[in-house]
């Protein structure tokens, strides 16, 4: 058998109709293949990938053989598939919606060292094809789309980030080391984003600023500050617009001026921390 990869496997006939598939990057993941799609009738022959497969998938129902096992994924499953492991595909009862990506062995290695803060001998191995796991599979499909969206890189890289070390401790039988909570490398991380919160910051940049490993930083900042680095950047930005709407100023220039993607990202922010829309705050505070 030629070995084929997802593309490859995918390109061997055209969609239906009613079927979508797109492929992106996560940019601030080393470039990691993402995929999006839905598939009524479209059928992956047996095929491997160099790389790990790690999904989840959102409504219907696959089936899928993989690690010598054959069983079907649905809402709430996580699907993992390792690299040259020969796996295959089907719809069932209807179709499947899901998200997949397909992280590089060197990429999860890493990541376990950083999880465990120890050597990994080897890049993780998990020990089912499809695990019932609905809050990993959730946090999944929202990093998932935090990326594909692509209006805020700090949440969907902060967000699969703690999706991959979840899962590497959870269904990989990793360890994960315990943390403390560092003051003063956590008073430097939240300086930076006091002084550059309108910036997109990235993870990587906090974690250099802090002398950590992206996923310690996560860890440590929540366990000393109560929330995560993106949540304080978040937090940090409906402070600052709460100033400029008490001066008067109009909610999409204030949403531009902090940070936020548009008005609609603020809106969302802002109504889930103050209670009421930015617009009707400017109505009840302005001078």
């Amino acid at each position: 058998m030629d070995d084929l990869d997802q593309r490859a496997a995918m390109s061997l006939g055209p969609l239906a109709k009613g079927e979508t598939a797109r492929f992106f990057a996560a940019s601030r993941l080393e470039g990691i293949d993402c995929l999006s799609a839905t598939f009524r009738t479209h059928v992956y022959p047996p095929h491997m990938h160099e790389t790990y497969v790690v999904g989840t998938i959102e409504n219907g129902w696959e089936k899928v053989s993989a690690l010598g096992m054959k069983g079907c994924a649905g809402p709430g499953d996580l699907v993992f598939v390792m690299p040259q492991d020969v796996h295959d595909g089907a719809p069932a009862d209807g179709g499947y919606s899901y998200r997949m990506t397909y992280p590089g062995e060197a990429f999860l290695r890493d990541l376990a060292e950083a999880v465990s803060r120890r050597p990994a001998p080897a890049a993780p191995f998990f020990r089912s094809p499809v695990v019932h796991d609905p809050e990993g599979a959730r946090l999944f499909s929202a990093a998932h789309e935090a990326i594909e969206a692509g209006a805020d890189g700090l949440a969907g890289e902060e967000l699969m980030l703690r999706a991959y070390a979840r899962a590497f401790v959870l269904h990989a039988g990793g360890g994960l080391a315990p943390v403390g909570e560092e003051a003063g490398p956590v008073q430097r991380v939240r300086d930076l984003i006091e002084s550059r919160y309108a910036e997109d910051l990235s993870l990587a940049e906090l974690a250099a600023v802090a002398g950590f490993s992206r996923d310690h930083l996560i860890r440590v900042f929540r366990r000393s500050v109560g929330i995560t680095p993106h949540a304080y950047v978040v937090d940090v930005r409906v402070r600052r617009a709460q100033d400029r709407l008490r001066a008067g100023r109009a909610p999409a220039e204030v949403a531009a001026d902090v940070g936020f993607a548009d008005q609609a990202h603020l809106t969302r922010a802002f109504k889930a921390r103050i209670g009421v829309a930015p617009a009707a705050y400017r109505r009840a505070v302005a001078a």
